[in-house]
């Protein structure tokens, strides 16, 4: 890691479990100040101790799609570390079900949580980042959002808007050295997948090149990569991690 960026004020949002949490340890671990968050008290204690050792990295809580909420806290780091470097857009959500019988409240809360948060996250943060005139947003999208799943309208229509989001944003701060690129997982080990049958894995595996299933640290280490230096040259770039699963 370019010794420049040691120290850098990083937020990952929805950084209790899986890829989200995997990313704020590998971004503390390289020097970064990061501040994951979670939806309660537990989940925020429960990534302080996952980033006990790292100076000033710690929990917070936080509901991604409470714009007030998302300003306070933009806010409080701002004024207590003097600014705010990376944005890493990671929380999300699903809500699977067939469109004809999907409830609206089920699209809602998808689009909020894995959309709409992007967007109120970006708009509070990218002040401080033309300040300083450097910043990286980074945008967990999915494989899903980038080919479709059946079941899952609201989820893939989510990750396909963050990735319209990504290339907008690219183009209106580049001028300023802020980067804006996404990293699209494609079928990665997790809380969310290790409920699927035994069944549906081995189908899935069959279909991924590389022959195995993502690790959480593959997608951090992408995410890990756009934040440094080496990546000052890509914006509005979709970062395939899926095995190969899908190509072009």
């Amino acid at each position: 890691m370019d010794l420049g960026l040691k120290g850098k004020k990083a937020i990952v949002t929805g950084a209790t479990r899986g890829i989200g949490r995997a990313i704020a340890v590998e971004l503390a671990a390289r020097g970064f100040r990061v501040i994951g968050t979670a939806t309660s008290e537990a989940g925020a204690q429960a990534i302080t101790e996952a980033l006990a050792g790292h100076s000033g990295c710690k929990g917070a809580v936080l509901d991604v799609t409470d714009a007030a909420g998302v300003t306070a806290l933009v806010d409080g780091i701002v004024k207590e570390y003097g600014g705010l470097h990376i944005l890493v857009n990671n929380a999300g959500i699903t809500r699977d079900q067939l469109v004809m019988r999907m409830k609206r409240a089920d699209w809602d809360a998808v689009l909020n949580t894995n959309l709409t948060s992007a967007y109120l996250c970006i708009q509070q943060v990218i002040g401080s980042m033309l300040k300083q005139r450097w910043g990286r947003i980074i945008n967990i999208t999915s494989i899903f959002g980038q080919m479709g799943q059946a079941g899952q309208a609201n989820y893939a229509a989510s990750k396909a808007g963050l990735i319209g989001l990504t290339m907008a944003m690219a183009r209106e701060v580049a001028s300023r050295n802020i980067t804006c690129n996404a990293v699209a997982p494609g079928f990665v080990e997790t809380g969310m997948t290790a409920v699927l049958s035994e069944e549906f894995k081995q189908t899935a595996v069959k279909m991924i090149p590389l022959g195995r299933v993502g690790k959480t640290e593959d997608v951090a280490s992408a995410v890990s990569f756009l934040a440094s230096d080496e990546a000052s040259y890509i914006t509005g770039h979709v970062l395939n991690v899926n095995g190969g699963m899908l190509m072009g």
